[in-house]
């Protein structure tokens, strides 16, 4: 094998050179590097919206929704499809498989509208659509508000587009969405009365509408040199114009606004709003293009914004809504803090332990490797952001290893007298292959978290090509760069002159030796009791919290504010404006947002936005900080109170995938009524659980309706049939579009419909008139039986089958997880007794929890085969290899009580601590078992190699352990982080104290080792 080492010390000038390339490198990298708050994870879901106005909710879930739902069952890569029928609407979400990779999605939604679009003509008669909205992902970094007190919606959108053109001469601005903007048109409304009186049919008015307001030819005149158009008028230039039409009824002419009510107003119902601090609003979302840095995006859109305000009209401001740039740049800032503390930890820990020429050499070390790996992030796309920078602060207390065993092989050889050239030379031939083993190994660790499918494994990936990055080259510049550092700076005189003094004869080595050798001695007891230990640390987990991944500390919360099903929008608009009324002038509220009639744009990836609702508004209240956030909290739970026909819901944004209640049950049947029925059970129980509380159903309530039964008999004498008198009603009630009126670069429709006084009263229904053909009218009430009822507004369906979530808030400290297993272990006997085709399962975030750590296991057969075949590959050998094995458990002694002292839970994160540990703790063993062979090869007995083995391993191995403990103080107080690093950090504790003890303990008893025994087995077996 090449010595490198020997090597970089010939060539100490292309090392110095090489030094400086990749400082040089690093610093261009980190500038360059792309920069977000929080990792993508790919959101593999579309929607598909059909609309068929006129249907309820159960007609359109049989006729529209079950038809396009089986026929995306042929769809490859299809996980599951979840949908919602509301009367007039189906929204449908389709959800690949997290095995269809990137570069596949767009082509299986090209396949999926091809594969709904086949069965179009299957759909009823009226159906629009469907649409298809493959863009569900999209992540709007920047929101920004339009306000202006005493300015029309109008007038603010026509300001917001001139905006909007602006940004998006932004660079790396990809698209910006105008939000709360609303649609006008023209409404021609006349009393019921009224029009049974003059005897006018509504089709007469809308006909000649329509025929007045024409866009026809009327022919061109072609002459020999030009061609001149002839340009007929009478279209309607302004609403006057409407006013002014001639309308002939039986006894003469009359003006349309002399019957008429003409007026241009807003679209009514109204349509989906966004309110900024009690203020009307008109919205602008803007989403950045793929691989754009949010932080320069940030400070471009800031100098943009300024000078966009000086320009607006007074009145006018604007104002940020949502600022991801200015939250990833402090989340960032916050990271490199904690990097910066890890480095000086371990730093002051070299400097102590090593002296300070050597402690010197460490420092140079580490930002070397870091502007490595900035480098290598650089080129391979990976930006800074929570993982990265974390997995960064992870591998700092691992990538100094390498360079602390060079150094301290290379420090006792010179302390012994050795000439430097040869010290370090020998450091390289004792120490390189192992470490580089064990260096593979630590990597192999972190594959799980690697190479785990799905959105959790995808958030959280950048962990383990951040560590490998940085151990490997932290292995290149341990055997390249440390070496001709310490040459140049250890100057160590031998500190003996004696032949055959020993260094390792001191008072501490000697209790070691003692303690070591009682434990060889006593070695089945140890080893029963080591056992002992890790079965009752094993017994102790079910006493740790569970959670899969925890709310973040943003200082946002999120209101969820529904009111019962079919209410109106314009009743959802009032009672959030008296809600939103509670919160102004409150001193911990920086400023909120609400949005009626939908959610907020997902202006973080980890938010689900909710699609239009006209029961629904959400708000986004931005606090101060998180004690504020708190107390914003209890004030809303407080607030809420006084709102008892409203389902309200609060929470704090999360990290990771989304989840909108910390308990979500989900009952599934074939049968409406029997699936609500089971949901009502499943209540029950949870209502009795002192640890929940609001346990609500997505799918409870009925909405109002009015039946009119048809006396077809009669309604046939008269002349009319169940068509006309739909389209009468809807044209009378609701409002029928008739024409456009064009302004511009503008169309707005012309809508006529009855009077408010005529058509919002229900009870007045009756005393609609209804045309005859024969141009009389007759009252509603003589063809038809009117009656009131109840029906679904909404059905909710998964997989195909009718499907109702039980959500609830926790209360007592317990983790949503735990809860959710708590509640779903009582329903045993419930779940057990279910008819064949009905199922209770766990939902939301235990749900994708379970999945997330089914697939983390998933990788660890392979994570197992690398480990062992890299194990083989530098011991050759089969019990050394498994003995080795077996010291990878043992840092679960030392997990468990550490998360419980701390409180932390084990979250997903822990999971991969966990398994990473195992690969760092081999490590140790290899270099251990590594030592042993080389004592032996010296000619010493069995006994005392692996007596001198671990004297002489035991200062590099406690110092690595220390150095990688120490890194993950500063993320113990990481929401995040934290968990994962209490778990390695105590596990590294115990498990490198019992790998010097146990492990020798281990060898002694395979290869039935005695003090008096001279080495006779064959260790290569």
């Amino acid at each position: 094998m090449i010595n490198i080492t020997e090597w970089a010390l010939k060539h100490k000038s292309l090392i110095y050179f090489f030094i400086i390339l990749v400082f040089l490198m690093g610093a261009y990298s980190y500038q360059n590097l792309g920069r977000m708050e929080d990792p993508e994870f790919i959101v593999r879901k579309m929607v598909i919206t059909v609309a068929w106005p006129g249907a309820s909710a159960q007609q359109v879930e049989e006729q529209v929704t079950d038809k396009i739902e089986k026929k995306l069952l042929d769809i490859p890569g299809l996980d599951y499809i979840n949908s919602y029928s509301v009367p007039g609407k189906s929204y449908i979400f389709v959800n690949l498989d997290f095995s269809v990779e990137h570069d596949k999605i767009q082509p299986t939604w090209l396949d999926v509208r091809n594969t709904v679009n086949d069965i179009k003509d299957t759909l009823p008669d009226g159906v629009l659509g469907p649409y298809f909205n493959d863009k569900f992902s999209d992540v709007f970094c920047s929101i920004y508000a339009i306000t202006g007190d005493g300015y029309s919606y109008e007038e603010m959108r026509a300001e917001a587009e001139k905006t909007r053109l602006l940004l998006l001469d932004v660079d790396n601005v990809k698209k910006v969405q105008l939000i709360g903007v609303q649609t006008e048109k023209i409404y021609i409304e006349m009393e019921s009365s009224k029009l049974a009186k003059l005897g006018i049919s509504p089709n007469t008015i809308i006909a000649t509408l329509q025929s007045q307001n024409a866009m026809t030819p009327a022919g061109m005149f072609e002459t020999s040199s030009d061609n001149v158009y002839v340009r007929v008028s009478g279209m309607f230039d302004n609403v006057e114009d409407i006013r002014d039409l001639p309308i002939r009824t039986s006894s003469g002419t009359v003006r349309l606004g002399d019957i008429a009510s003409v007026q241009r107003s807003y679209t009514e119902p109204g349509e989906p709003k966004l309110y900024y601090n009690g203020q009307p609003a008109i919205g602008l979302a803007l989403s950045m293009e793929e691989g754009g840095n949010v932080l320069t995006l940030g400070e471009e859109l800031s100098e943009a914004i300024s000078k966009i305000q000086k320009d607006l009209p007074a009145g006018l401001e604007i104002h940020q809504v949502a600022d991801q740039p200015k939250v990833a740049k402090e989340s960032i800032n916050e990271f490199l803090v904690t990097l910066l503390i890890a480095i000086a930890i371990i730093l002051i820990v070299c400097l102590f332990t090593l002296g300070i020429r050597t402690g010197a050499v460490v420092a140079i070390v580490i930002p070397l490797v870091i502007a490595g790996v900035f480098t290598v992030m650089n080129g391979s796309n990976i930006a800074l952001h929570r993982v990265s920078l974390g997995a960064l602060i992870v591998a700092i207390g691992l990538l100094v290893d390498d360079a602390i065993i060079i150094l301290e092989s290379m420090t006792v050889k010179l302390e012994e007298g050795w000439e430097r050239t040869k010290a370090a030379s020998f450091a390289y031939l004792n120490t390189a292959g192992p470490m580089l083993t064990g260096t593979l190994i630590t990597c192999a660790g972190f594959m799980p978290v690697g190479f785990s499918k799905g959105s959790a494994g995808e958030f959280v990936g950048s962990l383990f090509w951040v560590v490998t990055i940085a151990l490997l080259i932290s292995w290149i510049v341990a055997v390249a760069v440390t070496p001709v550092l310490g040459y140049k700076m250890i100057m160590l005189k031998p500190s003996h002159t004696e032949q055959g003094f020993d260094l390792y004869d001191t008072k501490f080595y000697r209790l070691f030796r003692k303690t070591l050798n009682w434990c060889l001695e006593n070695r089945r007891a140890v080893l029963v009791v080591t056992l002992i230990a890790f079965v009752f640390s094993i017994f102790l987990v079910r006493f740790i919290k569970q959670d899969f991944f925890p709310s973040s500390v943003r200082p946002e919360l999120i209101l969820d504010f529904r009111l019962p099903p079919g209410s109106s929008v314009q009743a959802t608009d009032e009672t959030s404006k008296l809600f939103a009324a509670q919160l102004k002038d409150d001193p911990d509220i920086v400023d909120y947002s609400y949005y009626v009639g939908q959610g907020a744009p997902r202006f973080i990836l980890s938010h689900e936005p909710v699609l239009s609702s006209n029961d629904f508004a959400q708000f986004v209240i931005v606090t101060k900080d998180l004690e504020a956030r708190e107390r914003v909290a209890q004030k809303i739970d407080h607030l809420l109170t006084g709102f008892p026909s409203v389902a309200g819901h609060y929470r704090s944004i999360q990290i990771g995938p989304p989840a909108n209640y910390p308990v979500m049950l989900r009952v599934t049947g074939y049968d409406h009524d029997k699936v609500r029925s089971i949901a009502e059970q499943v209540r029950t129980v949870m209502a009795s659980e002192e640890y929940l509380r609001d346990v609500n159903l997505d799918w409870s309530q009925k909405s109002k309706v009015v039946h009119l039964t048809i006396d077809q008999d009669k309604a046939r004498m008269l002349g009319v049939n169940s068509e006309t008198l739909a389209s009468t009603l809807q044209a009378q009630l609701s409002g029928v579009p008739i024409d456009e009126f064009r302004e511009k670069d503008k169309t707005v429709g012309l809508i006529f419909r009855l009077d408010s006084n005529s058509r919002n009263v229900p009870a007045d229904i009756k005393d609609l008139n209804i045309p005859l053909s024969s141009g009389q009218y007759v009252p509603l009430d003589q063809i038809a039986k009117i009656s009131y009822d109840a029906e679904d507004g909404v059905i909710w369906r998964y997989d195909l089958k009718p499907s109702i979530t039980l959500q609830a808030d926790v209360k007592g400290g317990i983790t949503g997880t735990d809860a959710t297993k708590k509640v779903y272990q009582k329903l045993a006997s419930l779940r057990q007794n279910l008819p064949m085709g009905y199922s209770i399962e766990m939902a939301g975030a235990a749900e994708t929890s379970s999945i997330a750590l089914s697939n983390l296991l998933k990788v660890v057969p392979l994570m197992a085969i690398v480990i062992i075949i890299l194990l083989m590959l530098q011991m050759e050998s089969m019990p050394k290899m498994l003995l080795t094995l077996l010291t990878a458990p043992l840092g679960m002694i030392g997990v468990t009580p550490a998360l419980l002292l701390t409180n932390q839970p084990l979250a997903f994160v822990t999971y991969g601590g966990i398994l990473a540990l195992a690969g760092i703790i081999i490590r140790n063993s290899i270099i251990l078992i590594d030592q042993i062979d080389k004592q032996l090869e010296l000619g010493e007995t069995t006994w005392n190699a692996i007596v001198n083995a671990a004297v002489l391993r035991f200062r590099p191995i406690m110092l690595t352990a220390l150095a990688a403990i120490l890194g993950m103080i500063p993320l113990m107080t990481s929401i995040f982080w934290g968990p994962m690093a209490v778990a390695i950090a105590g596990g590294l504790l115990v498990a490198t104290i019992l790998t010097l003890l146990v492990l020798p303990a281990m060898y002694a008893v395979w290869y039935k080792v005695t003090p008096t025994d001279t080495f006779e087995a064959d260790l290569s077996e």
